[in-house]
């Protein structure tokens, strides 16, 4: 079968569409780089694509909050094309920033009559977060995350934090098979910072949506890859590869079948 198309999604202020071109072209896709205005001439261009990707970095310079800008253009000018590629049973990731924008546009989790049922918050104490972090891995229905279990990725953000609207919301997306992606110590158990960076609720890392195709995550994947990249990796000896990478190669060979 022909490798998928991945259309990586820039808007002023992305600074990891490199990294992820790179990380999916290494998994064996096709890439393409796409400014938004461009696709907002031609949404219906996204339907050669089978991936999209909105990258990390500040989208607007996060002028009026992290991802917000890049959320309304996705709700005014692109929510018919975008509705149609999930439609279609394509794949969809967010990283960082792209999660940010995903979630406030409602492409995770759909909002309701009084607004938004989550959004990514500053970080509790009120700095930007810069560091590596261990993630437990719940794959449920997602296959972005088939066959992990660990991940061991950077983060670098200042509004991680996850916070849902009522209790009851966060206790409805873990039971639905949502939250597949959860801060830990080195060990797998919970702790507080700075093994949770930002304070998340439940100590969320990531969300995917109610079919599992629509994954959301803070922390950078695209950043470990090569195993080269891990930051002790010449006291510790190289893996085979990063532990990111096997998210990529699951998103190129999820359309094998």
């Amino acid at each position: 079968m022909a490798a998928p198309n991945a259309l990586i999604l820039r808007a002023p202020g992305t600074n990891c569409d490199g990294e992820t071109a790179f990380a999916f072209e290494r998994a064996g896709a096709v890439v393409e780089r796409i400014h938004i205005n461009q696709l907002r001439e031609s949404p219906k261009r996204l339907r050669q694509f089978q991936i999209l990707v909105f990258p990390g970095g500040f989208s607007y310079g996060d002028d009026v909050g992290a991802g917000k800008i890049l959320a309304a253009e996705l709700r005014h000018f692109l929510a018919d094309a975008v509705r149609e590629f999930r439609d279609a049973e394509k794949l969809i990731l967010g990283v960082c920033n792209g999660f940010q924008a995903m979630l406030k546009a409602g492409l995770l989790i759909p909002p309701d009559e009084d607004g938004p049922l989550a959004t990514l918050a500053h970080n509790t104490h009120a700095r930007f977060e810069d560091r590596w972090v261990h993630l437990a891995v719940a794959p449920n229905k997602c296959p972005f995350l088939k066959g992990i279990s660990r991940m061991y990725v950077p983060v670098a953000h200042g509004e991680g934090n996850f916070i849902c609207r009522k209790e009851w919301i966060l206790k409805g997306l873990g039971q639905s098979g949502q939250i597949v992606l959860r801060y830990t110590t080195a060990d797998g158990s919970a702790g507080g910072f700075p093994h949770n960076p930002n304070g998340s609720q439940d100590d969320v890392a990531g969300i995917c949506d109610a079919t599992g195709r629509v994954l959301g995550l803070m922390p950078h994947p695209e950043r470990h890859v090569l195993p080269t990249q891990h930051p002790r990796w010449t006291r510790e000896g190289l893996k085979l590869e990063g532990d990111g990478m096997q998210l990529f190669r699951n998103a190129v060979t999820f359309f094998d079948t």
